[in-house]
């Protein structure tokens, strides 16, 4: 049976579908660098290259996966007891964390303390992470499409909004508005209360999934494409890194802070710590709804 690429390729052209699937085939004549993963994956399988490299992959998991289990084992059977009053996180720094933390940090949340002030390097170093994932994920299946294809996924998009599931398209316009708030909410909530950057910026990541999957591909790219994805990403974590560049400086030195701290409590407080809540929920926000696009079309 022919696809449905070809057949709509066939619509547009009007040739025939041999002619199309010749000129199909043709078109797939791609550099390395600009093939997507399954293509590589297909080329190497038609060449017949492949079979050595799964052979070595597959021996190389089973070695790798063997020795992180044995290290695993090995340092959960020279951890400490549970509950022994002389643990290592029985310590002065806890006592330090729960005392001084509001004064320190002046975030009501001490978990936002923890991870975006005392520890702030370290939740840079989570946040990069992602945004390499997500780059690893663009370098291996990202391509650009050829004017056939583009014509094909304009076609398909014409049929998915003629043929649209009412009940997914009016449940989406109840539910997306919302969740964009919470979304919102819990990450400018949290130096206060539970939340912050991680888990609002999945709950805004949830809702631009469900909008692209009830209003599809044209309406989400009105406001969120490629171009926007990497301005917005590339703006947070280096507003991140400047930051708190500035502030490990002027901690380390044991220099006064310019930044205040406000009062603790209100929504304007806890300095550094709001903002950057806000900069780790757009990465974390790009970076699913990124992966998403991404494995289901190739492209953001």
């Amino acid at each position: 049976m022919s696809s449905f690429n070809e057949v709509i390729t066939s619509f547009v052209e009007g040739t025939p579908k041999a002619e199309v699937v010749s000129k199909e085939k043709a078109k797939r004549v791609y550099k390395h660098h600009e093939m997507s993963l399954t293509e590589r994956l297909t080329a190497m399988i038609e060449k017949g290259e492949s079979k050595g490299a799964r052979n070595a992959y597959t021996v190389i998991a089973v070695i790798m996966a063997i020795v992180i289990i044995g290290c695993l084992i090995y340092t959960v059977s020279s951890l400490p007891p549970f509950g022994d009053p002389s643990n290592p996180a029985n310590n002065e720094v806890v006592k330090k964390y729960i005392m001084d933390g509001i004064a320190d940090t002046g975030a009501i949340n001490f978990v936002a303390g923890m991870i975006l002030d005392y520890r702030a390097f370290d939740t840079l170093g989570e946040s990069t992470v992602l945004f390499i994932a997500a780059s690893a994920v663009i370098i291996l299946l990202f391509r650009k499409k050829t004017s056939l294809e583009k014509k094909v996924a304009d076609i398909e998009e014409k049929i998915y909004e003629d043929k649209h599931d009412v009940i997914l398209r009016h449940g989406a316009l109840i539910l997306v508005p919302f969740t964009l708030i919470y979304g919102i909410y819990v990450i400018l909530n949290g130096h206060l209360s539970p939340g912050g950057g991680f888990s609002g910026g999945t709950i805004i990541g949830a809702a631009l999934i469900l909008y692209n999957l009830a209003f599809g591909d044209k309406s989400t790219k009105k406001f969120f494409n490629f171009k926007v994805y990497k301005v917005i990403t590339i703006v947070a974590l280096s507003f991140y890194a400047i930051s708190k560049t500035y502030s490990f400086y002027t901690g380390a030195n044991h220099i006064h802070s310019i930044i205040p701290k406000g009062i603790p409590g209100n929504l304007i407080s806890s300095g550094l710590i709001l903002p950057l809540n806000i900069c780790v929920g757009i990465v974390v926000a790009c970076t699913m709804f990124g992966f998403y696009s991404l494995f289901d079309r190739e492209e953001i």
